[in-house]
C-alpha cells in the first residue's frame, strides 16, 4: 500500500490542482498527466503518458493509468493498465461485469505494474520532471 500512497502523492504533485498538464524537460519526450474519467466502479482515473511519433501519428510510449482511491488519510493510486503503441500492447489489471463490478484480477500484472510505476517515477525524477526547471503547461479545459 505504501507504493500506492506514494504514487498518489506524485501524481498530485504533477497535476497541482489541474486536470491535465504537459511537462517538458529538454532532451526527453514530454510527459502528459491527465484525469481521464472514472473507472467502472466509480474511482478517478489518471493517465501518466509519454508520446512519441511514428509516420506522423502520436504513439503512447508508454501510458500507465492509475485508479485513485480516496482514503481517510489521503489517496492511493494503483496502476491498473499499461499501453505501449510501439509494441501493440494493452494490458488491464481488472475485469468488470456488465454492472461495473470487478470480477477478476490479474495478480501478476498488478505486481508488475506496481514495480514499473515505482521504477518509472524514479526515472522521471532523475530526468528532471519533478525539478522546478521542468516546464509545466496546464492543459485543463
Amino acid at each position: 500500500m505504501e507504493t500506492y500512497l506514494e504514487c498518489a502523492k506524485l501524481l498530485n504533485e504533477f497535476l497541482a490542482g489541474a486536470r491535465a498538464v504537459r511537462i517538458t524537460v529538454p532532451g526527453y519526450m514530454p510527459l502528459s498527466v491527465e484525469e481521464i474519467g472514472t473507472s467502472r466502479d466509480g474511482h478517478r482515473l489518471v493517465s501518466l503518458c509519454q508520446y512519441g511519433e511514428q509516420n506522423g501519428d502520436l504513439m503512447r510510449d508508454c501510458d500507465l493509468v492509475f485508479l485513485v482511491t480516496d482514503l481517510s488519510d489521503g489517496a492511493a493510486a494503483e496502476p491498473v493498465s499499461f499501453r505501449n503503441d510501439y509494441l501493440g500492447l494493452s494490458q488491464e489489471v481488472y475485469r468488470y461485469d456488465e454492472t461495473g463490478r470487478r470480477t477478476h484480477v490479474v495478480s501478476s500484472l498488478k505486481q508488475d505494474l506496481k514495480e514499473f510505476a515505482r521504477a518509472w517515477f524514479a526515472t522521471l525524477r532523475e530526468q528532471g520532471f519533478f525539478a522546478p526547471t521542468a516546464v509545466r503547461k496546464d492543459l485543463s479545459p
